[in-house]
């Protein structure tokens, strides 16, 4: 009998494949940091909106254009104008107050008071007179060379320019509204060599007021 001879069988084995374990995730840091400095710069975007509103509602800024406040004022400067100064007050005579001019909203002015309501105003001989009294002005460029009187009524005010021969002021256009009013001028604060305090001479206009 032909007999065969069986070669050996070899199972191969194999080794079982492990999977890698899987390395956690890592975010870059960088991205954090955008993360970041986004929320900052929206911060200061937010701040600086509130704040600009905040001080405009508080106060104004205006340039002095033209001559008709000299030598209080001079043309080019600029002025802080306190919004509040008649929420829980009335203008006071010598204030210099901005207001928009009656006859045109979109301009804007800035003269002193002179005529408050109920007094009665009257120019002539080169001197301004209240209720009969004469104001002593210290503080004007000239004296005016018109005349006129006018009544106050309740509700307005009279104001003229310091410069009273070159000032479109209540002598020409008539008595100013309250409602017209911005505000009360603090200081000149540009440019930096003229900044000062505003000076509103009520010491001026007090001595004269003792006789009414």
């Amino acid at each position: 009998m032909e007999s065969t001879q069986l070669e050996p069988q070899f199972e191969q084995q194999l080794e079982p494949q492990t999977q890698p374990e899987a390395q956690p995730e890592v975010q870059p840091e960088h991205n954090e940091d955008w993360k970041r400095f986004g929320l900052d710069i929206l911060e200061t975007i937010v701040l600086a909106v509130v704040l600009y509103f905040g001080i405009n509602a508080l106060s104004a800024r205006v340039r002095v254009d033209g001559f008709s406040m000299i030598p209080t004022l001079q043309n080019g400067e600029y002025i802080l104008v306190n919004r509040l100064a008649y929420k829980t007050g009335q203008p006071a005579r010598g204030d210099i107050i901005v207001f928009s001019l009656p006859a045109d909203n979109g301009q804007d002015l800035i003269k002193r008071v002179i005529g408050l309501p109920g007094e009665t105003v009257h120019i002539s001989d080169g001197s301004v007179t209240i209720n009969g009294v004469k104001l002593q002005e210290t503080y004007i460029a000239q004296d005016p060379l018109y005349f006129g009187d006018w009544t106050v009524p309740e509700g307005h005010l009279f104001v003229l320019g310091d410069n009273r021969n070159d000032s479109r002021d209540s002598h020409q256009w008539g008595l100013l509204p309250f409602e017209n009013v911005i505000g009360k001028s603090v200081l000149i604060y540009w440019p930096p060599p003229e900044w000062k305090i505003i000076n509103h001479t009520e010491e001026v206009f007090t001595p004269q007021e003792q006789g009414y």
